[in-house]
């Protein structure tokens, strides 16, 4: 999952950012609306995080903007601002989810995997895909009843795959979605990581279309 951080607030913005990165997904981080839409323009991103007090606008106008244009990029405010009118103001004007600063690292979390899971057409965090028993709150998998460790990297490329069981994914897809605009990519890292997949998952678990790209197996 690749998320488009907007936050002028640089301690907070980098406690985002480190939770964000932390937890297997890629942040790339602004603190102006023009940056973010500039941002947005060359980029597909899974979700934004929105503050709503920004140098150079209002949050709410540029969320707006989004959806008068018909982006329906999920969103999520993140605001000082905690009256019951901004929340329903935030609501009414695309966003799909509120949180109030200050708020733990966790709980964003939480609602990250919650909104995203909504998004791919699958609300219920628990998945069986052959073996694989993948719960995609707590981010862990049994294979036969055995617990199965990934890095943070592997379960960001897995839940890419899981979260799109029918889509074929070129390996600039799968980059775009695992490393952020200053990130270093070698190029076969997706064949790495594809490989490690397979050896803890299963040689099923991923399926190659030659020179097109990579899909979930089969169950």
């Amino acid at each position: 999952m690749r998320i488009l951080l907007i936050e002028d607030d640089t301690v907070l913005g980098a406690a985002v950012r480190d939770q964000i990165t932390g937890d297997g997904r890629s942040a790339d981080w602004v603190t102006r609306l023009d940056a973010a839409a500039d941002a947005m323009t060359v980029a597909s991103y899974d979700l934004v995080l929105l503050d709503l007090m920004l140098p150079d606008g209002r949050g709410i106008g540029f969320l707006r903007t989004l959806r008068a244009r018909g982006d329906v990029t999920p969103v999520i405010i993140l605001t000082a601002l905690d009256q019951v009118s901004d929340r329903i103001e935030g609501l009414n004007a695309g966003a799909d989810d509120y949180l109030v600063k200050p708020f733990d690292l966790a709980e964003l979390s939480a609602r990250i995997g919650s909104v995203g899971r909504r998004y791919s057409g699958n609300p219920n965090p628990l998945i069986t895909h052959g073996s694989l028993d993948i719960d995609l709150a707590s981010r862990s998998i049994r294979r036969d009843g055995k617990p199965v460790q990934l890095t943070a990297r592997e379960w960001a490329l897995f839940e890419v795959f899981v979260t799109r069981p029918d889509q074929l994914l070129s390996k600039a897809q799968l980059e775009e979605k695992l490393y952020t605009f200053d990130a270093e990519v070698e190029s076969n890292t997706i064949e790495v990581h594809v490989s490690r997949l397979r050896k803890k998952l299963g040689a099923e678990v991923i399926e190659t279309e030659r020179g097109l790209g990579y899909r979930l197996g089969a169950r």
